[in-house]
């Protein structure tokens, strides 16, 4: 979920986010941590049926629009494979810019502005994998893309949150 928790809007408690996943009718509900990342099955394989059936069920219960971005086991496994080699150094911050379709990486990417030589951005299937070397993080242009149009279509989360989500996953 996009914008849940953040900067003290969109306020849900992840219990009573579970209960209302529940609720909508999809089962082995959990949460992870407080930023509106929910596991959980479902017999609806249209991950976009699924996005609509959630997005309406937060703004039914706790009266927020919170876009969703859903994401299969399968496809978050691929994305996570697909990380450019160099993230497994540690001196980067790395985040994966999940996007909501039917927009496409080449369709925002270019508002996604790079500080040569501390930040990085590559496209894949579905997402934008974004870099900052530790040593530039007050240099980083990254954050400029809060004020583009594209920054409502996307769910921004950690690569190691992102692992966590797959691992919790396959639990």
């Amino acid at each position: 979920m996009r914008g849940i928790n953040v900067g003290g809007n969109g306020i849900i408690k992840m219990a009573d986010l579970k209960t209302a996943v529940e609720k909508a009718g999809f089962t082995g509900v959990k949460t992870y941590i407080q930023s509106g990342n929910i596991i959980f099955s479902s017999a609806e394989t249209d991950t976009a049926r699924v996005e609509v059936k959630l997005e309406k069920t937060v703004l039914s219960t706790f009266k927020i629009e919170s876009p969703v971005v859903a994401v299969n086991r399968t496809h978050l496994a691929e994305i996570l494979a697909q990380a450019p080699p160099e993230w497994e150094k540690d001196d980067l911050r790395r985040y994966i810019a999940f996007i909501k379709a039917p927009v496409t990486a080449a369709d925002i990417i270019g508002d996604f502005e790079v500080k040569e030589g501390v930040d990085s951005v590559q496209a894949g299937n579905g997402v934008i994998y974004m870099t900052t070397t530790m040593e530039g993080l007050t240099k980083s242009k990254l954050s400029k893309v809060m004020g583009k149009p594209s920054y409502k279509l996307v769910t921004m989360r950690n690569y190691t949150t992102a692992k966590k989500m797959l691992e919790l996953m396959d639990k």
